[in-house]
C-alpha cells in the first residue's frame, strides 16, 4: 500500500518489565476509506530485524459496492507482505502477477530495483456489505540486495505449518518458529507468526532471533506480570525466553529477524540504504519508467 510520513505512534504503557525495550500505541489516521494503525517506523525505533514498515487496516465495514482501491503505486528495496485476517484483496503487479489475497494466506512482493502495484476489492466481495481486516508489513532488503529483479511468492494458508493445542493456534508465515519452518523463500533471516491464545493460555517467544516483538491485535496479554491491551507493538531486547500468557482470547503476531547490518533510508514507499536511490526513483516514477500494471488505468503521482 502507500505510505506518507506521519507523527510517530505514542509511547504506550511504561517497560518496566526487563525484557522489554519499548512499547508502542500505533497511531490511528484515516487514508481515505482506510482506518491505519502504524507502529513502524517509530521515532525511537525504525527497524526490528528487517521490519521497517508496519500498517493495521481496518476493521472496516464496507457497503455493497464499496471497497479498497489502491492504485498502482512503486517501490524499491523492499518486499510487502500483506496478510489478512478477514476480507479479500487482489493484487496485481507490473510483473504480471495476479493473486487474491485472502485470510491465512502469505504474500511476499519482493521489489527489488523496482515494481509498480495495485490493491482491490474485487468485485466479487463488492456484491455484499463486507470486513476487512489485516496487517501490511514492509521488510527492508540486504544492502547487497536492494537491486535484485522483482518476484512475489504466494502460499495458501493451507501450506504454512500449524500449531495447535492448549488453547493455542500458530501459524507460520515466514521463518522458524515452534519447532517449523514456513516454505517461503527469504533474503534476510526474518520470522513472522500469528498467534492466537485463548484465556489463560500461553505461547513462549524464543530467544532464537536477535531482534523479537508482539504485535498485539486485540485481547489483553499478561507477560511478567504486567497486562499489555491491543493493539500495541511490543519490542524485546535480545536474550532470555519471554512467556506471554493471555488474560482474554488475544490475537497476535510474533516478528523480528537477524540485526539489519545498518540503518535505510524511507521515503514514501520507497526503502534505500543510498539518498541517491530514493532520488532516481523519485524521478522514475514521476517520469514513467516503472513498467506499468497490466489492466490498470490509473496511478497514485509521486507527493510533491
Amino acid at each position: 500500500m502507500s505510505w506518507m510520513p506521519a507523527s510517530d505512534p505514542v509511547q504506550g504503557d511504561d517497560a518496566s518489565c526487563a525484557a522489554l525495550e519499548l512499547v508502542v500505541v500505533p497511531r490511528t489516521r484515516d487514508i481515505g476509506p482506510f482506518r491505519v494503525r502504524r507502529a513502524l517506523p517509530h521515532g525511537k525505533r525504525q527497524i526490528v530485524g528487517p521490519f521497517i514498515f508496519f500498517d493495521q487496516f481496518g476493521p472496516m465495514q464496507f457497503l455493497a459496492g464499496q471497497g479498497i482501491d489502491v492504485a498502482p503505486h512503486p517501490h524499491i528495496g523492499l518486499s510487502t507482505v500483506t496478510y489478512l485476517f478477514d476480507g479479500r484483496i487482489t493484487h496485481r503487479d507490473s510483473g504480471r502477477h495476479v493473486q487474491d489475497i485472502v485470510p491465512g494466506a502469505m504474500n511476499l512482493m519482493t521489489a527489488g530495483r523496482g515494481i509498480a502495484h495495485s490493491e482491490r476489492t474485487p468485485q466479487t466481495s463488492r456484491a455484499a456489505p463486507h470486513a476487512v481486516l489485516g496487517l501490511q508489513s514492509w521488510i527492508a532488503l540486504p544492502r547487497d540486495r536492494e537491486e535484485i529483479e522483482p518476484s512475489f511468492q504466494h502460499f495458501d494458508a493451507a501450506s504454512l505449518p500449524l500449531v495447535e493445542g492448549d488453547g493455542l493456534r500458530a501459524r507460520v508465515i515466514a521463518g522458524r518458529a515452534f519447532g517449523l519452518a514456513a516454505p517461503v523463500q527469504t533474503l534476510h533471516d526474518w520470522f513472522y507468526v500469528e498467534v492466537g491464545l485463548a484465556a489463560g493460555a500461553s505461547a513462549p517467544l524464543d530467544p532464537d532471533y536477535e531482534d523479537r516483538a508482539i504485535y498485539l491485535v486485540d485481547g489483553t496479554i499478561e507477560i511478567a506480570g504486567e497486562s499489555f491491551e491491543g493493539p500495541r507493538l511490543l519490542v524485546f531486547r535480545p536474550g532470555d525466553r519471554i512467556t506471554v500468557r493471555a488474560v482474554t482470547p488475544a490475537r497476535m503476531m510474533l516478528l523480528g529477524g537477524a540485526t539489519m547490518e545498518g540503518p535505510r533510508h524511507i521515503w514514501w514507499n520507497f526503502v534505500s540504504s543510498s539518498r541517491e536511490r530514493i532520488e532516481q526513483a523519485k524521478e522514475d516514477w514521476r517520469q514513467g519508467r516503472f513498467a506499468a500494471v497490466p489492466d490498470e488505468s490509473e496511478i497514485i503521482p509521486l507527493p510533491e
